[in-house]
């Protein structure tokens, strides 16, 4: 039996929503099997984050190696990365690794508004980006990384467009933070796929829920997950939002705050597979 093996490269987050534990249950529930270098560890639950402890280089660079000699890697997806020396390290052993695809996801800001990457991380996300095939911002990050405005998806496609021509990692420059837009007389919110020079356009009634922590997580780890099978980016990228939208839909309700999405799809897979459910 083969499995997709995924690398994930990024944070813990204790409250289980995102980072970690998130792309974990994402590559499982699609068919992958995860394998971790813990970056960071974060105490935070749905109300915010109140601590942050980068993983010496050395160690995420340990995991990485360690698992990539004995199992291997038929792709890679990047979270939060902990440190500007981290992402340097990272991207010089990524890049020795071939051509596995990387899905980086240049996490900057948390839901709840906590700084995750400083100035000088945010600086080295160019290596990694270099090195990526696709790049999966929201439109503060995408704004970030551009220097260009981002308040709308005409503007998202123009600061996108911009990155895939700066860096020429493909991009989904997702719209979640945006306002939505009037389609047909419904409330529509957006992505937009720019790759090989192509714009593709993805439009889907808004899911109005406070559970939506962990959605840029779950959506890269997807994206990897698919071209671990050798999907290629847009059907990836189909299949990822089409999961995500799912788990958005079925989450449980947990905390007070922004809480987790409902990756398990509102069952128990074993049982399902068992014929108790």
């Amino acid at each position: 039996m083969t499995i997709a093996r995924v690398l994930i490269i990024a944070g813990s987050d204790s409250g289980g929503g995102a980072g970690i534990q998130a792309d974990i249950r994402t590559v499982t529930m699609l068919g992958g099997h995860p394998m971790t270098a813990i970056a960071a560890i974060t105490a935070q639950n749905t109300l915010g984050v109140t601590a942050v402890h980068p993983v010496p280089t050395d160690m995420v660079i340990a995991q990485i190696d360690a698992v990539a000699a004995d199992i291997g890697v038929d792709a890679v997806k990047i979270g939060m990365i902990g440190s500007a020396e981290t992402a340097s390290a990272v991207a010089d052993r990524l890049e020795a690794m071939g051509d596995v695809p990387i899905v980086f996801d240049p996490v900057m800001i948390a839901s709840s508004g906590a700084v995750l990457a400083d100035e000088a991380t945010i600086a080295a996300f160019a290596r990694l980006m270099k090195i990526a095939t696709v790049a999966t911002p929201n439109a503060p990050e995408l704004a970030a990384l551009t220097g260009l405005p981002v308040t709308s998806m005409a503007e998202a496609a123009i600061a996108a467009t911009r990155l895939f021509e700066t860096h020429g990692c493909a991009v989904l420059a997702k719209g979640g933070h945006l306002p939505p837009v009037l389609r047909n007389g419904r409330e529509m919110v957006g992505d937009l796929l720019v790759h090989e020079g192509a714009v593709v356009e993805y439009w889907n009634d808004r899911i109005e829920t406070r559970n939506s922590h962990g959605t840029g997580c779950t959506l890269a780890s997807g994206i990897a997950t698919g071209l671990a099978t050798g999907l290629a980016l847009q059907l990836s990228v189909d299949r990822a939002r089409d999961y995500l939208r799912a788990a958005l839909a079925a989450a449980p309700g947990l905390g007070a705050g922004h809480g987790p999405m409902g990756h398990a799809l509102g069952g128990v897979p074993f049982d399902v597979m068992s014929g108790l459910a």
